[in-house]
């Protein structure tokens, strides 16, 4: 009883250190499988035997600890940078695109015709006579050409 069940340890730990692959076929559906994809397919290797090298980084799997987690602090750093400047890249087409609306709204309400009115520091309403329009019209025309590319 004892011999078969070494024997049935030693068949069962075999298939652990089996590498792991990783494809997605033609209809987008994921498979994890310990055997070769179809041809055409491009697998990611998720988990390699103990002495064979690491397909993504080159680097030996023994690894000692200290590496691996200075590895993974290095990649969480290259991602959270690479994420920072996504965000400020995209903070910056945000703004102008809202300032390229704020020009074009502008634009539209001085051409409207409408009178304008205005008030000053001290609570004063003037309104806009046709030269102020004008410069404001040509002002908001800048920057449309600024901010609307």
């Amino acid at each position: 009883m004892g011999k078969m069940l070494i024997i049935l340890l030693m068949l069962a730990s075999t298939s652990a250190l089996a590498a792991i692959n990783k494809w997605v076929d033609d209809h987008g559906v994921v498979h994890y499988s310990d055997q070769p994809p179809p041809p055409g397919q491009q697998p990611k290797t998720l988990h390699e035997d103990a002495d064979t090298q690491d397909s993504a980084s080159g680097t030996s799997a023994t690894q000692t600890v200290a590496e691996k987690e200075a590895a993974l602090k290095k990649q969480n750093a290259e991602k959270q940078s690479a994420s920072f400047k996504e965000a400020q890249k995209q903070a910056a087409e945000d703004a102008l695109k809202a300032n390229c609306s704020n020009a074009q709204d502008n634009l539209r309400t001085l051409q409207s015709g409408i009178r304008i009115m205005e008030v000053g520091a001290n609570g004063e309403r003037s309104y806009l006579d046709d030269t102020q329009r004008q410069q404001r019209i040509d002002k908001a025309q800048q920057d449309i050409a600024k901010y609307c590319k």
